[in-house]
């Protein structure tokens, strides 16, 4: 296995991706001349030409609209958003077409497209660069969302998110593009969409976490194996479609659980999570589902307030301490 970062884990996707499959094709502001804001579309102007790497005009809702077409037509399109908080501008393509065309032309249009980018808070770019915008998308049928945290789930998921014939939305979160990891050397490693993946197992507490707070929820469970006691931490990857099957198994083996993200609280997928819970699992519970989320309020600028409205190891900690019945 090579040890590589998320950004380039992301590269290697989608040149495989672009090399495998000649209908695939990646636009969007700076992925060409400029190899990317982020630097994820590095070198791939310069080994595939313009015409499948495309730079686009800073109008998000015409070039997601473009993408939309193409895919109608029969081409696979990765549309990059600079930052996912760019693509409120495109929500009526994604929304309104891509993730209702197939159901509305009963069947005769698949939409294989990929909307990828950045999500999540970054550092000091404030509040409307530093929006987690996950729940949002994957309140709408028709689309796939799914969050990395690893450059192995990374390069795995995206290609898999490339070949599937529905539109996903794939969110990178800002912090983690160099983020290490081991990632497998086989030329065609893909994860399945819609597979939840156990970090670390534990028997005493479930916390599920995704995209930044995972490595978070195993720094917390690191934490709390000194305290004796033992974290199960699962990532599902996808929050559409959601494995709720492997967090209820979970929950049935350790009767606690749980949930972190840097998501505001309210209608968010922690919300989703705890009541799918509390429908298929209440029996096996020994405490209330705990949430741990961002603070309610619009991303502050300045640094020790942003610090405080994302959600640290120390919360996590004493989330799990509580339902724990330890404080």
């Amino acid at each position: 296995m090579a040890t590589i970062t998320i950004r380039e884990a992301l590269n290697q996707a989608l040149r495989e991706e672009l090399a495998r499959d000649e209908k695939v094709f990646l636009m969007g502001e700076e992925v060409a001349e400029y190899d990317g804001a982020y630097k994820v579309s590095k070198g791939l102007l310069h080994e595939f030409g313009p015409k499948r790497v495309i730079d686009t005009p800073i109008t998000e809702l015409g070039f997601a609209g473009l993408g939309i077409g193409a895919a109608m037509a029969g081409l696979r399109p990765v549309v990059e958003f600079m930052t996912f908080n760019f693509s409120i501008l495109a929500t009526d393509q994604i929304i309104n077409s891509a993730a209702k065309m197939l159901y509305m032309s009963g069947g005769q249009f698949n939409i294989p497209i990929v909307f990828r980018g950045p999500g999540g808070s970054a550092f000091q770019v404030s509040s409307q660069h530093s929006q987690a915008l996950e729940s949002w998308y994957a309140y709408f049928p028709g689309l796939k969302v799914v969050m990395p945290s690893t450059p192995a789930d990374a390069k795995g998921l995206l290609k898999s998110a490339i070949r599937d014939d529905d539109p996903v939305i794939f969110i990178e979160q800002e912090r983690m593009y160099g983020q290490k990891g081991e990632v497998p050397d086989e030329p065609d490693f893909t994860i399945p969409l819609g597979v939840a993946d156990i970090k670390r197992e534990g028997t005493d507490v479930t916390i599920v976490a995704r995209s930044l707070m995972v490595p978070l929820a195993l720094k917390a469970a690191d934490a709390l194996e000194q305290q004796g006691v033992s974290c199960e931490v699962i990532d599902p990857r996808t929050i559409r479609p959601l494995d709720i099957d492997t967090i209820v198994e979970s929950v049935k083996k350790t009767n606690r659980l749980v949930v972190a993200e840097e998501s505001h609280p309210i209608c968010g997928v922690n919300a989703e999570i705890s009541a799918e819970i509390m429908e298929r699992a209440f029996d096996y519970l020994d405490a209330p589902v705990k949430r741990v989320s961002g603070a309610d309020v619009p991303m502050p600028y300045a640094k020790n307030l942003e610090n405080l409205a994302i959600p640290d190891v120390d919360r996590i900690v004493a989330a799990v301490r509580e339902v724990a019945y330890l404080d």
